[in-house]
């Protein structure tokens, strides 16, 4: 039996590192989906479901929190942030930011870039380790918002995500995009969902990014969801489209927040991607054995 964490706000604390989850309810449901909507279709609310069947909540220590969602896949849009382009024309040009390029083209297109980032067991939860690649000198994590799509296009949660990415292989040719996403170990999502009850405007949410380097921070950057240039039922409506798309699926809807061009993660960095109501993603970086 798997049990279902969940953050609203009832279940959120402030702490100096922002919100972050403090307790959970055991609930005996299979999935999250199956938790979401039972809630639905009994027209409740989590915080009225604990109440009516009298939850204890129960302390868990953070090293033991896993992916609150067991995704059997991971989709990711690109280039939906303007900083995003013109980092990614920064990859195509060697820099030179002197030419239009397809980057420019589907920021500007009607259809999205949409691609299979990551499969359950590619995917890591919180305080777990992510490879980088053996094959790459560019590489860089992308704070995401993640969107747990459930029946049809409804979006029923929300999380955070690390789409790992290795920048030179990309920018060396667009055909190397998959290289360039998908690895083993390359993925991360968590600490837990946001229930949509939670939060009357996704649109409000922030996410930060602080990576630390043997105990030292060495980059810092934050960005708010309303610096998107597509609309969240946008990117889901492009997924689905003739698309075979279980419940449960994670959608990444793209970065805003790049670390500077001269860096590159190390063997044992620390990233740490957070938002203002969904909590921390604690990973570390390590390297294929």
């Amino acid at each position: 039996m798997k049990f279902i964490r969940f953050v609203d706000q009832h279940q959120v604390t402030q702490s100096a590192i922002g919100l972050t989850l403090n307790e959970v309810y055991i609930v005996p449901f299979e999935s999250y989906v199956d938790f979401y909507y039972h809630l639905k279709e009994n027209e409740t609310t989590a915080e009225n479901y604990i109440k009516e069947n009298g939850l204890t909540p129960i302390s868990i220590e953070e090293d033991s929190l896993d992916v609150p969602i067991e995704a059997d896949e991971v989709w990711a849009s690109g280039v939906t942030y303007l900083k995003s382009k013109e980092a990614r024309n920064y990859e195509a040009t060697s820099g030179k930011l002197d030419a239009t390029t397809f980057y420019d083209k589907v920021y500007d297109a009607e259809r999205p870039e949409i691609f299979l980032k990551s499969t359950v067991r590619r995917t890591q939860g919180p305080n777990k380790e992510l490879y980088i690649r053996s094959d790459s000198n560019w590489q860089i994590p992308e704070p995401e918002l993640g969107l747990v799509i459930g029946k049809g296009e409804e979006i029923i949660g929300y999380t955070l995500g690390n789409d790992m990415s290795c920048r030179d292989i990309e920018g060396e040719n667009p055909l190397y995009l998959p290289q360039a996403k998908v690895w083993k170990k390359s993925c991360s999502i968590g600490p837990a969902i946001l229930l949509p009850e939670s939060i009357a405007d996704p649109y409000e949410l922030s996410i930060s990014c602080k990576i630390s380097r043997e105990q030292e921070v060495v980059f810092e950057g934050n960005a708010s969801i309303n610096q998107l240039k597509r609309t969240l039922d946008e990117l889901v409506q492009f997924l689905v489209r003739d698309n075979d798309i279980l419940p449960g699926t994670v959608l990444l809807t793209g970065t805003c927040i790049v670390p500077h061009n001269e860096f590159t993660l190390a063997v044992g960095d620390v990233i740490e991607i957070s938002s203002n109501r969904i909590g921390t993603l604690k990973n570390y970086v390590g390297a294929f054995q």
